[in-house]
């Protein structure tokens, strides 16, 4: 069966992470995505960042696809115009111009409202859409860095900051992006309007941050000191020939480590006799720990820990997750072969659906590989396509590839 978001079409106009991430979860879940890119400089700029032997950039592959493209200079005279006629059959609009920019330009809330009353509106920025930052350029570091979570990285208020190595704000506010703009397609179904989204990568993040990481800043009424790090020790430990990962929270599971280990007398040490003792004295507690597992390799550990119903992981290296034997039960990865780029292994969508799961229609679309077919479904005569093409509404490169 078609994919649970079958029927509803998604005009595209993201480039980078975040707003393409957002769209491709759309796209995965059968939505009909139309991703419009500039002409002008080739498209998204991800096409271009490391790609290899002239193949699509791995970036741009792993965020787009499922996605149909259509190139468009919407500085043309006749730009406006094509993108407007094409959002009148749209559901959703997702836009990430800096704040100002999609109104400067004809392609805001209220010009977009003129043609398709009832479409979903949603705009991704970096810092906000008003205020100091809004203006600036974002990138990701920059959004770690002002919304705390470098500090929360670093495990302690009074240590250096540190980035997360992986763009967690991009990729956060894609998967907020996404659900927002499911809840405002089922909110039109109820209501039979649509109405804006703003999600801005900040929040994102901000709000991510709060459920866990934000206790100093939750009372208002009591002085809570500078938040610090449960533990100066992370909870992955080195063995004897590698790295694991153990992590004990209740009673059951503290006396079984103490067993594991062979340690049975920390069991009768006042320091860890209850929960809150242990938590007071993590630091010891787990230096312990640490001294322990320094006795034998990885895998006999691992072994004696799920014996003893202790919860423990190996610590995997990229080249080793993809054959673990639960990623492979999982299913979540699978392989294709994109006409351009040859054989990919990919994730699909975490979420699998019983009756409109997951389908692969097609890879990362070339740069208005489907421009064509796309004014056509939208009512374009050929003569009129013809005449944009002339025009150079869709680029040297949509040109040649018609």
């Amino acid at each position: 069966m078609p994919g649970p978001l079958h029927g509803v079409r998604v005009i595209d106009l993201t480039s980078m992470i975040s707003g393409p991430a957002a769209a491709m979860m759309l796209a995965d879940q059968g939505a009909d995505v139309i991703k419009v890119e500039n002409p002008v400089g080739g498209g998204d700029h991800t096409r271009h960042v490391s790609n290899h032997d002239g193949r699509l950039a791995t970036s741009f592959l792993n965020n787009n696809r499922n996605k149909r493209s259509v190139t468009l200079d919407l500085k043309h005279p006749d730009g406006l115009a094509t993108l407007l006629r094409l959002a009148k059959d749209a559901d959703v609009l997702l836009q990430n111009f800096r704040p100002g920019v999609a109104e400067r330009i004809g392609l805001g809330e209220e010009a977009l409202r003129k043609v398709a009353p009832k479409i979903i509106y949603a705009s991704i920025c970096g810092f906000g859409f008003t205020g100091p930052f809004a203006a600036k350029p974002v990138y990701d570091p920059l959004i770690q860095a002002l919304s705390g979570l470098t500090t929360v990285q670093a495990g302690s208020d009074r240590e250096r900051p540190r980035l997360v190595r992986t763009i967690l704000p991009d990729k956060l506010t894609g998967v907020v992006a996404a659900q927002a703009i499911c809840a405002a397609l089922y909110a039109r179904e109820k209501s039979g309007e649509g109405q804006a989204i703003n999600i801005s990568m900040l929040d994102s993040v901000v709000a991510f941050l709060w459920g866990s990481d934000m206790e100093s800043q939750t009372l208002m009424d009591v002085d809570v000191p500078q938040q610090e790090a449960q533990s100066f020790i992370d909870l992955i430990y080195e063995t004897a020939d590698g790295y694991i990962s153990v992590a004990v929270q209740q009673d059951k599971e503290w006396k079984a480590l103490c067993h594991a280990l062979e340690h049975p007398e920390w069991l009768e040490d006042e320091r860890f006799r209850t929960s809150s003792a242990r938590h007071k004295n993590i630091n010891a507690r787990l230096q312990m720990t640490q001294d322990a597992l320094m006795a034998r390799p990885a895998a006999e550990w691992i072994e004696r820990l799920e014996a003893a119903g202790v919860p423990s992981a190996p610590v995997l290296r990229r080249s080793e997750m993809i054959n673990h034997p639960q990623i492979e039960a999982n299913g979540i990865l699978f392989e294709s072969v994109h006409p351009g780029s040859g054989r990919l292994r990919q994730a699909r969508p975490a979420a699998k659906f019983s009756k409109t799961d997951f389908e692969l229609l097609r890879g990362g679309a070339e740069l208005g590989e489907h421009t064509h077919e796309v004014l056509a479904q939208a009512g374009f005569s050929e003569e009129e396509i013809a005449r944009l093409r002339a025009a150079g509404l869709f680029g040297e490169i949509a040109v040649a590839a018609q």
